[in-house]
């Protein structure tokens, strides 16, 4: 089931609306379910609503996010959900900033492009 912010995300990522990136919804990797997944470039993107903000979420978005990009090579972007609503400019501009990233050198690893923990305008990118 999805929440309010995935489906009002899908509405803007799905039917190659970016660029003609592919995305695909509730993906599994491993043990893990990503909300949305590009394939092509090896993109997650997580949502994030207040239960994640307690410790134990997010040492367990820290977890997930080390070995997606460990063991899988997949570059997380997280949102908090408020962001799909009052800036969804601002998502789309970070999946093409982090694409354009991806292009430039897909096997780089993404530790430099990290602004994890989260940051004050509510986004974050995992390693």
């Amino acid at each position: 089931m999805s929440t309010s912010a995935e489906a009002t995300l899908w509405k803007l990522i799905k039917g190659q609306q970016i660029d003609g990136l592919k995305f695909r919804r509730q993906h599994s990797v491993g043990p893990y379910i990503l909300d949305f997944y590009c394939p092509q470039f090896r993109l997650g993107i997580e949502l994030d609503g207040e239960v994640h903000s307690t410790t134990e979420a997010m040492d367990y978005a820290d977890n997930r996010a080390r070995f997606l990009v460990n063991e899988k090579n997949i570059w997380v972007i997280r949102f908090e959900n408020r962001v799909v609503f009052e800036n969804p400019t601002r998502i789309v501009e970070e999946i093409r900033e982090v694409v354009k990233k991806r292009r430039e050198n897909p096997t780089t690893s993404p530790y430099g492009y990290s602004s994890f923990p989260k940051e004050e305008n509510g986004d974050t990118t995992d390693f």
